[in-house]
């Protein structure tokens, strides 16, 4: 039985390394896949899941309101697909992980979904909460705080190098605007703990 599995992590911790990776050994057996990215994120160029090793690969994009159950289905009609691929999946919304579930289910094919589990201020992305409940799978991708403990938390600063507490959920960044931190020092980050009091 097909399932839709999530891979999750903060910033930086290589979920699109593994993605890509992944993919990678479908192909190198003879398999096709299918990747997805959102569209918002055009750091690498519209269309690119790209990891900071330096791989890459082109992907469909897909956007808020975009039917994947549609997408996925019209891909398949093309030729086999052993597995669908999809990078940023905080950025879906609820009915489009509804949708991905129903490709497992409904049409036998497994889903990957790699992204961040929470933003900034530390709550769940939309899509990220719905993949938590509908998962088959959950495996966490492990980075690490610059003190050597799990980083489980993210950082956004501003322009100046200043932690920013307020703002969108989503604003699409790389290491110039994420820092990936233990919940200590995210709290600390964020005026939430006395630094002089933390090892």
């Amino acid at each position: 039985m097909a399932k839709l599995y999530f891979n999750y992590s903060t910033m930086n911790a290589g979920k699109s390394t593994v993605l890509l990776q992944a993919s990678h050994n479908y192909v190198e057996r003879g398999m096709q896949t299918y990747l997805l990215t959102a569209r918002l994120d055009t750091r690498a160029g519209q269309g690119r899941i790209t990891s900071r090793i330096g791989i890459a690969q082109p992907a469909d994009t897909y956007a808020p309101g975009d039917d994947l159950f549609h997408m996925i289905d019209r891909r398949l009609a093309t030729g086999p697909c052993a597995c669908v691929f999809v990078d940023e999946a905080q950025f879906l919304d609820p009915e489009q992980v509804w949708q991905l579930a129903r490709v497992a289910d409904d049409l036998g094919v497994p889903v990957m979904c790699f992204g961040l589990r929470v933003d900034f201020q530390g709550q769940l992305f939309p899509g990220s909460a719905t993949l938590l409940a509908l998962a088959d799978e959950m495996r966490e991708v492990r980075t690490i705080c610059h003190c050597g403990r799990k980083a489980t938390m993210v950082v956004r600063k501003d322009a100046s190098g200043a932690v920013v507490q307020a703002g969108d959920q989503v604003q699409v960044g790389g290491n110039d605007r994420y820092v990936s931190l233990c919940r200590r020092h995210w709290r600390a980050a964020m005026d939430d703990a006395a630094p002089d009091r933390l090892i």
